[in-house]
Order: C-alpha cells, then structure tokens, then sequence
C-alpha cells in the first residue's frame, strides 16, 4: 500500500454512545473538581501534612530526637525527623482513618442526591447515553477523586518533609535501606494503594446517594456508616466479622513499606473493597434505573 492510501484510510471511529460516555465523564469531572466544596476538601487534606511536619519540626527542634513523646504517636512519626520522606507515610496514616474516607463520603454521598436536590438530575438523564452511563460517569468521578485527594495528601507531606526534614535512605520496617529513590516509589505506590483502599467505601457513598433526594442528608448518612463501622472494627467482641468490614485492611499499606513487600494483606483489602464496590455499584444500579425523578 502506497503511502497516499496510507493517508487516506480515516481513523477509527469512536461508538457514538461511547463518545457520550466520555462526555458525560468529562463534564462530571470538571463540575466536580471546580465546585467550591471539593477545592476546600482538597485544601484541608494538603494542610494536614503541613501541620504535622510543622508541629513535629517545633517539638523536635534542630531535629536530633525522633518526635512527640521520644518515638510515641502514630505510626511513622518518630521517623520523620531522620527522613523527611516518612512525612508522607506518617500523613497517609492520619488522614486514612478520618479526613480522606469524610471527604470522598462527602463527594460520594453528593453525586446523585446532590443534582436531585438542585433540580439538574433531570436534565443530566436527557442525554442519550442513559441511566447506567451516567451512574458509571459519577462513580468514576468519585475514584477519580479518591486518587486526587490521596495524591494531594502524599505531595504536601512530600514538599513539607523536604522543606523541614533532611532526607536520605530510608530504613523500612524490616529493618534494611534502601534509596531515597527507591522510597519515593515506594510512597508513590503506597499512594495508589490509599487510594485503591477508598473504593469499596465510594460504592457505598454512591448507593446512599440513590435514596434520597437531599445532597445533606446522604453526605451525613455516609460519614454516619463510615464511624458507625469504625466503631464496630474496634470492639474485640465482633472481631469475628471484622475481616468482612470495609475498613479493616486500610492500614496494610504499611505492608508496602517491607522488603520484600509483604502483599498478602494488601490483596485481601483490594479483594474486600472489589467485593463491596460490586455489591454496592449493583444495589446503586438498581435503585438508580429504577428511581422515579421528579424534581
């Protein structure tokens, strides 16, 4: 073939009902991260690492002890002042149990309910593409979310823990070095790992979304399911369906940071939030097609 008919042969073309998938994908996307309320999420979660490394760099002074109390704290936190990297682990584990899981249940429990208290629900199922589409579109937003707000969290801490910390080889919880190279992947692969540990959680936001029509009161019944299972994963006496409970493997991204990495609990996690991402996404599908818009 020549290299005119080479030229001349179109491109493929994208499905018409794809293209308004993506559109629709898009447009949410672009609501969401230029709404007031996600930016100020998104400001909260970069502060938190700052004022870690902030108050950690007050009570450590010149930075010879290890942190508050000689070592105590959450974990990572004796480490900081050795190794301004392990502000980035140090704020992921902070911010996992509480200010991440509230901002994505905040973000989640507002896609739906949130356009059917303002009166856009409606329009949006215009479009051709269909209710389905349009449930995939939110909820791919909402782990769209998920990976920004993580990331936000881990480049503050980074930039914070270069700016207060001196930085060089980290020592991992088995005991070895490895280089400062090497520990940024290792964040950024902890990162991702964070993140992955919010999606179970982001389908249950998403089907609370599709019970009511009032944006308030599914962000609260969110963040009320996130504490009430919290609490539940805390009491020794239920400690046989701990293992079945959402957040119960947020913490084994410390597994990340062993060498070799110990991915044994990391799987379990993605395997339990794959498990409540299909249960909750199908429960949100059914009650989404099936929903009765009338505002």
């Amino acid at each position: 073939m020549s290299q005119a008919e080479l030229t001349a042969v179109p491109a493929p073309r994208v499905p018409r009902r794809a293209r308004w998938t993506l559109g629709i994908l898009r447009s949410e996307l672009t609501t969401m991260l230029r709404r007031w309320r996600t930016l100020a999420l998104l400001g909260v979660l970069a502060a938190v690492p700052v004022l870690i490394g902030v108050a950690l760099r007050i009570e450590t002074g010149d930075g010879s002890r290890g942190g508050p109390g000689g070592g105590g704290g959450p974990a990572f936190l004796s480490q900081v002042a050795g190794n301004g990297l392990f502000l980035v682990f140090a704020a992921l584990s902070a911010t996992l149990p509480v200010f991440l899981p509230m901002a994505v249940g905040v973000v989640a429990g507002d896609s739906v309910a949130g356009e059917a208290s303002g009166g856009t629900l409606r329009y949006l199922l215009v479009a051709p593409a269909g209710r389905p589409r349009l449930l995939l579109a939110k909820y791919a937003s909402v782990l769209v979310f998920c990976l920004v707000a993580t990331l936000v969290v881990a480049a503050s801490a980074l930039a914070a823990g270069l700016l207060l910390f001196p930085v060089g080889e980290v020592t991992t919880i088995s005991g070895t070095r490895i280089g400062f190279g090497e520990g940024v992947l290792r964040a950024g692969l902890i990162a991702v790992a964070v993140a992955a540990s919010l999606i179970g959680f982001a389908a249950l936001g998403l089907f609370v979304s599709t019970l009511t029509d009032s944006g308030i009161a599914a962000m609260a019944a969110t963040v009320g399911v996130l504490i009430t299972v919290q609490i539940l994963d805390t009491m020794p006496q239920l400690d046989g369906i701990h293992p079945y409970l959402f957040p119960h493997y947020w913490m084994s991204f410390t597994d990340l940071l062993r060498d070799p990495v110990y991915w044994d609990e990391t799987v379990r996690n993605l395997g339990l939030q794959a498990l409540y991402a299909a249960v909750f996404g199908s429960a949100a599908w059914a009650r989404f097609t099936t929903k009765d818009i009338s505002v």
